[in-house]
């Protein structure tokens, strides 16, 4: 186990944590439970950062890694729909997106010899809005912004998404993947 993999594993600890702190009774608990959601984000930039500077990619890290995001995602969206925070569309829009990338994820590890879709800059860009909406509303900036962002957002995620889709069939023609 490496360093970028503990911190994975840390990002995954951290979703109940953030969703026990969301839904307290603290004061603050929506500025609390971004700080967690921050501390996420920036382990996730490190363990990349990590893995790639000094060569410690492994299988794992990269099975663990989106799975740690996309719990986070779902925490994020599930907690701020609930708490009425953002639209229920987005939650559904975003959601079938990741359960559709999380399948297809599972597929290629599972009963394509152990294949992973490799990460791009659309789906980190995709990721950074997230990050950028999510912290509009932890900040509590302007309805306006955080509608705007949420919905450039949902936007990039759907255009991350055909682009993986893109990959995804282009290694199904190479490698004959079913």
């Amino acid at each position: 186990m490496n360093i970028p993999n503990m911190l994975t594993i840390l990002r995954i600890i951290l979703v109940p944590v953030y969703l026990g702190v969301f839904f307290s009774n603290i004061e603050n608990r929506i500025l609390w439970a971004g700080f967690v959601f921050i501390l996420a984000g920036v382990s996730d930039v490190l363990d990349g950062y990590i893995a790639r500077r000094y060569d410690l990619i492994t299988k794992l890290g990269s099975v663990l890694d989106p799975f740690a995001d996309k719990m986070m995602t779902c925490a994020v969206l599930v907690s701020f729909t609930w708490a009425k925070l953002i639209p229920s569309w987005i939650l559904f829009a975003i959601g079938i997106k990741e359960v559709i990338m999380i399948v297809g994820g599972i597929v290629l590890y599972l009963f394509k010899g152990n294949q992973v879709l490799p990460s791009n800059r659309y789906g980190k860009i995709a990721t950074m809005s997230f990050y950028m909406a999510t912290l509009s509303i932890v900040f509590s900036l302007p309805d306006i912004i955080s509608r705007v962002l949420f919905l450039l957002m949902v936007l990039l995620n759907i255009l991350a998404f055909i682009n993986y889709l893109i990959i995804y069939i282009d290694m199904r023609n190479t490698q004959r993947i079913s």
